[in-house]
């Protein structure tokens, strides 16, 4: 029987950080044996962003792919490619902007979601108001049966299967699947400030970091605000070292850490140090397989060419469909 289909993609507008391999990346790898998986590096999102500054995106779209590799995507199961590099992605998305409804994309919790969040661009652009509908035509164009999200993003989703409904509705013709989301943990990580990680609060700790840079940044983690002296006690659980402790420590540290912290027993720069050592652990086979990798840049430039072959064949053959349907 042939394997359901997964696809999703992240945006080259930074280097790839924790949030992003324990939010998405890590759940990605694990789908590789049960699914036929597609991931695109959706260089053409990023300019709601970069428009200003697009040269770099080249860039990031080369780490991007250097760091799925050294996560553990494997290209022999996993068709890696380029959004840019398929125009059926544009073509798909101007049709279906044509009967999209201005509403559907007003309510859209991510529209005034990232205007907050981001202060240094200017957001109000139209790409930025239809960045759902280019993200339907990324989904449908592979009639992918699933697509990975955390619960908090299920609703996005929603928007999706409104717009294959009535582009199926319209056409008389059961073109487009509607995608489902795969529910995954999505663990909550607060940058070293304490905010959100997120490449626009430059606060993250990237997956392309030394391990300096990243003591460095765990030693300068803000940590219980309750703890203000060396004898005052804490809580874990609203500090922002422990939800790195949860993912890179044992059991059994993570218990004296809590049972130290609530007594006093450590102090907070005990605490960073433990955390450090625990996350180099983690971390460090990464770290050697993203040097492996980056030292060979033409085999990860070959391994996206055929994965742009593969996705273009299929994403050509969908769009006649499309335009068949619609009598074009």
């Amino acid at each position: 029987m042939a394997k359901k289909r997964i696809l999703s993609g992240m945006q080259p507008s930074g280097l790839l950080h924790l949030g992003n391999y324990f939010g998405a990346l890590k759940n990605w790898v694990s789908l590789q044996d049960e699914y036929e998986c597609f991931f695109f590096i959706a260089d053409w999102h990023s300019l709601s962003t970069l428009y200003e500054d697009p040269h770099r995106i080249k860039e990031f779209t080369f780490n991007v792919a250097v760091d799925w590799m050294a996560a553990g995507l494997d290209p022999e199961k996993t068709t890696m490619f380029v959004q840019s590099r398929i125009p059926e992605h544009a073509e798909l998305h101007l049709i279906l902007s044509m009967i999209v409804p201005v509403p559907w994309l007003e309510r859209n919790p991510t529209y005034k979601e990232k205007q907050d969040e981001v202060k240094n661009v200017d957001m109000s652009s139209y790409g930025f108001l239809g960045y759902p509908v280019l993200q339907t035509a990324d989904i449908i164009l592979y009639k992918a049966n699933f697509v990975p999200v955390g619960v908090d993003q299920e609703p996005h989703l929603e928007i999706s299967r409104e717009i294959v409904r009535r582009f199926n509705n319209i056409y008389k013709k059961k073109v487009f699947f509607e995608p489902q989301a795969k529910i995954s943990g999505t663990p909550k990580l607060n940058g070293v400030d304490g905010r959100k990680m997120s490449k626009s609060y430059n606060n993250a700790i990237y997956l392309s970091d030394t391990e300096e840079v990243v003591k460095k940044k765990v030693m300068s983690m803000l940590t219980d605000p309750a703890r203000q002296r060396r004898n005052d006690p804490g809580d874990p659980e609203v500090c922002n070292l422990f939800p790195l402790h949860k993912l890179y420590s044992s059991e059994a540290m993570q218990q004296q850490i809590d049972t130290d912290c609530r007594s006093a027993g450590i102090g907070c720069m005990d605490c960073k140090k433990m955390l450090y050592e625990s996350m180099m652990e983690g971390m460090r086979p990464h770290m050697e397989r993203r040097r492996e990798i980056v030292a060979k840049p033409k085999d990860v430039e070959e391994i996206l060419e055929e994965g742009n072959k593969k996705a273009g064949q299929i994403a050509r053959e969908t769009m006649k469909e499309a335009q068949s349907a619609m009598r074009l």
